[in-house]
Protein backbone atom coordinates (compact mmCIF):
# COMPACT_ATOMS: atom_id res chain seq x y z
CA UNK A 1 0.00 0.00 0.00
CA UNK A 2 2.57 2.57 1.13
CA UNK A 3 4.84 1.52 -2.24
CA UNK A 4 1.38 2.60 -4.61
CA UNK A 5 0.96 5.56 -2.23
CA UNK A 6 4.58 6.94 -2.99
CA UNK A 7 4.81 5.61 -6.64
CA UNK A 8 1.53 7.34 -7.36
CA UNK A 9 3.00 10.94 -5.96
CA UNK A 10 6.15 10.51 -7.68
CA UNK A 11 3.99 9.90 -11.04
CA UNK A 12 2.30 13.00 -10.06
CA UNK A 13 5.71 15.00 -9.33
CA UNK A 14 7.00 13.39 -12.37
CA UNK A 15 3.90 14.66 -14.43
CA UNK A 16 3.90 18.43 -12.82
CA UNK A 17 7.67 18.79 -14.18
CA UNK A 18 7.08 17.17 -17.69
CA UNK A 19 4.05 20.28 -17.74
CA UNK A 20 6.11 22.93 -16.06
CA UNK A 21 9.44 22.33 -18.25
CA UNK A 22 7.16 22.11 -21.33
CA UNK A 23 5.44 24.87 -21.02
CA UNK A 24 6.94 27.20 -18.36
CA UNK A 25 9.37 29.37 -21.01
CA UNK A 26 5.74 30.26 -22.82
CA UNK A 27 3.77 31.05 -19.70
CA UNK A 28 6.22 33.04 -18.65
CA UNK A 29 6.38 34.93 -21.95
CA UNK A 30 2.59 35.02 -22.19
CA UNK A 31 2.98 36.63 -18.82
CA UNK A 32 5.40 39.22 -19.04
CA UNK A 33 3.51 40.95 -22.27
CA UNK A 34 0.43 41.51 -19.82
CA UNK A 35 2.04 42.85 -16.69
CA UNK A 36 3.80 46.07 -15.58
CA UNK A 37 6.46 44.59 -13.83
CA UNK A 38 8.27 41.62 -12.91
CA UNK A 39 7.28 40.87 -9.32
CA UNK A 40 3.71 41.24 -10.96
CA UNK A 41 5.07 38.68 -13.46
CA UNK A 42 6.78 36.39 -10.59
CA UNK A 43 3.39 35.73 -8.98
CA UNK A 44 1.49 35.31 -11.57
CA UNK A 45 3.36 32.73 -13.08
CA UNK A 46 3.50 31.08 -9.32
CA UNK A 47 -0.35 31.21 -9.01
CA UNK A 48 -0.58 29.55 -12.59
CA UNK A 49 1.60 26.63 -12.02
CA UNK A 50 0.15 26.40 -8.63
CA UNK A 51 -3.28 25.63 -10.20
CA UNK A 52 -1.74 23.27 -12.24
CA UNK A 53 -0.65 21.32 -9.43
CA UNK A 54 -3.88 21.49 -7.50
CA UNK A 55 -5.59 20.60 -10.56
CA UNK A 56 -3.14 18.33 -12.23
CA UNK A 57 -5.93 15.84 -13.16
CA UNK A 58 -7.66 18.59 -15.25
CA UNK A 59 -4.51 18.89 -17.70
CA UNK A 60 -4.79 17.85 -20.84
CA UNK A 61 -1.80 15.93 -22.34
CA UNK A 62 0.17 17.49 -25.49
CA UNK A 63 0.44 20.51 -26.49
CA UNK A 64 -3.40 21.28 -25.45
CA UNK A 65 -1.52 20.97 -21.71
CA UNK A 66 -0.23 24.65 -23.33
CA UNK A 67 -3.58 26.19 -24.04
CA UNK A 68 -5.49 25.09 -20.82
CA UNK A 69 -2.40 26.59 -18.91
CA UNK A 70 -2.90 29.99 -20.93
CA UNK A 71 -6.27 29.81 -20.27
CA UNK A 72 -5.69 29.37 -16.27
CA UNK A 73 -2.89 32.38 -16.87
CA UNK A 74 -5.34 34.72 -18.25
CA UNK A 75 -7.86 34.16 -15.68
CA UNK A 76 -5.06 34.70 -13.05
CA UNK A 77 -4.00 38.04 -15.01
CA UNK A 78 -7.55 38.96 -14.79
CA UNK A 79 -7.93 38.43 -11.02
CA UNK A 80 -4.19 40.34 -10.57
CA UNK A 81 -5.47 43.43 -12.80
CA UNK A 82 -8.86 43.63 -10.90
CA UNK A 83 -7.05 43.39 -7.31
CA UNK A 84 -4.60 46.09 -8.78
CA UNK A 85 -8.38 48.37 -9.83
CA UNK A 86 -9.31 47.81 -6.27
CA UNK A 87 -6.05 48.75 -4.76
CA UNK A 88 -5.38 51.62 -6.72
CA UNK A 89 -9.27 52.88 -5.73
CA UNK A 90 -8.90 52.15 -2.06
CA UNK A 91 -5.50 53.73 -2.14
CA UNK A 92 -7.07 57.15 -3.87
CA UNK A 93 -10.27 57.06 -1.36
CA UNK A 94 -7.93 57.15 1.61
CA UNK A 95 -5.82 60.10 0.07
CA UNK A 96 -8.90 61.83 -0.49
CA UNK A 97 -9.73 60.71 3.21
CA UNK A 98 -6.82 61.96 4.50
CA UNK A 99 -6.62 65.01 2.75
CA UNK A 100 -10.19 66.50 3.53
CA UNK A 101 -9.35 65.24 7.66
CA UNK A 102 -5.91 67.73 6.93
CA UNK A 103 -8.00 70.89 5.52
CA UNK A 104 -11.01 70.29 8.06
CA UNK A 105 -7.91 70.52 11.40
CA UNK A 106 -6.47 73.86 10.21
CA UNK A 107 -5.41 76.00 13.30
CA UNK A 108 -5.21 79.60 13.23
CA UNK A 109 -4.41 82.60 16.07
CA UNK A 110 -3.02 81.41 19.45
CA UNK A 111 -2.86 77.72 18.22
CA UNK A 112 -0.87 78.66 14.45
CA UNK A 113 1.66 80.46 17.30
CA UNK A 114 2.18 77.12 18.82
CA UNK A 115 1.99 75.20 15.79
CA UNK A 116 4.79 77.44 14.19
CA UNK A 117 6.71 77.08 17.25
CA UNK A 118 6.36 73.16 17.83
CA UNK A 119 7.60 73.33 13.83
CA UNK A 120 10.44 75.45 14.97
CA UNK A 121 12.00 72.44 17.52
CA UNK A 122 14.59 70.13 15.81
CA UNK A 123 13.01 66.82 14.43
CA UNK A 124 14.41 65.20 17.76
CA UNK A 125 12.86 67.36 20.43
CA UNK A 126 9.69 66.91 18.13
CA UNK A 127 9.74 63.67 18.26
CA UNK A 128 10.24 63.32 22.03
CA UNK A 129 7.80 65.97 22.70
CA UNK A 130 5.44 64.18 20.53
CA UNK A 131 5.60 60.55 21.68
CA UNK A 132 5.00 62.30 25.52
CA UNK A 133 2.22 64.90 24.48
CA UNK A 134 0.09 63.07 21.69
CA UNK A 135 0.82 59.54 22.07
CA UNK A 136 1.04 59.51 25.82
CA UNK A 137 4.03 57.64 26.21
CA UNK A 138 5.81 57.44 29.42
CA UNK A 139 9.68 57.94 30.41
CA UNK A 140 10.50 53.88 29.75
CA UNK A 141 8.18 54.00 26.61
CA UNK A 142 9.60 56.64 24.71
CA UNK A 143 13.50 55.42 26.02
CA UNK A 144 12.29 51.86 24.32
CA UNK A 145 11.27 53.59 21.33
CA UNK A 146 14.28 56.00 20.92
CA UNK A 147 16.49 52.95 22.09
CA UNK A 148 18.14 55.11 24.94
CA UNK A 149 18.38 55.18 28.89
CA UNK A 150 15.34 56.37 30.68
CA UNK A 151 17.52 59.12 32.24
CA UNK A 152 18.56 60.30 28.65
CA UNK A 153 15.25 60.79 28.11
CA UNK A 154 14.43 63.01 31.00
CA UNK A 155 17.38 65.47 30.12
CA UNK A 156 16.26 65.52 26.64
CA UNK A 157 12.69 66.23 26.99
CA UNK A 158 13.50 68.78 29.59
CA UNK A 159 15.77 70.31 27.21
CA UNK A 160 13.04 70.67 24.44
CA UNK A 161 10.43 71.60 26.59
CA UNK A 162 12.70 74.68 27.57
CA UNK A 163 14.06 75.61 23.62
CA UNK A 164 9.99 75.11 22.89
CA UNK A 165 9.03 77.47 25.55
CA UNK A 166 11.54 79.82 24.76
CA UNK A 167 10.35 80.21 21.20
CA UNK A 168 6.64 80.45 22.37
CA UNK A 169 7.82 83.35 24.00
CA UNK A 170 9.74 84.87 22.06
CA UNK A 171 7.59 84.62 18.82
CA UNK A 172 10.28 84.14 16.61
CA UNK A 173 9.20 80.38 15.61
CA UNK A 174 8.72 80.33 11.72
CA UNK A 175 5.25 82.08 11.25
CA UNK A 176 3.15 80.39 8.52
CA UNK A 177 2.07 82.55 5.58
CA UNK A 178 -1.67 83.36 6.07
CA UNK A 179 -1.54 82.61 9.63
CA UNK A 180 -2.87 79.47 9.20
CA UNK A 181 -0.90 76.19 9.78
CA UNK A 182 -3.04 72.53 8.96
CA UNK A 183 -2.31 69.39 11.65
CA UNK A 184 -0.27 67.86 8.82
CA UNK A 185 2.25 70.74 9.72
CA UNK A 186 2.61 69.52 13.10
CA UNK A 187 4.81 66.69 12.37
Amino acid sequence: MRTSLTSAAEARRRRFEEVYAANHAAITGYVLRRTENPDDAADVIAETFLACWRRLGDVPGGGDARLWLYGVARRVLANHHRGDRRRTALADRLRADLAAAYRAREYSGELAGITAAFRSLPAADRELLALAAWEGLTTGQIAAVLGCSDNAVRIRRHRARRRFTALLASGQAARPVDGHVTNGDLA
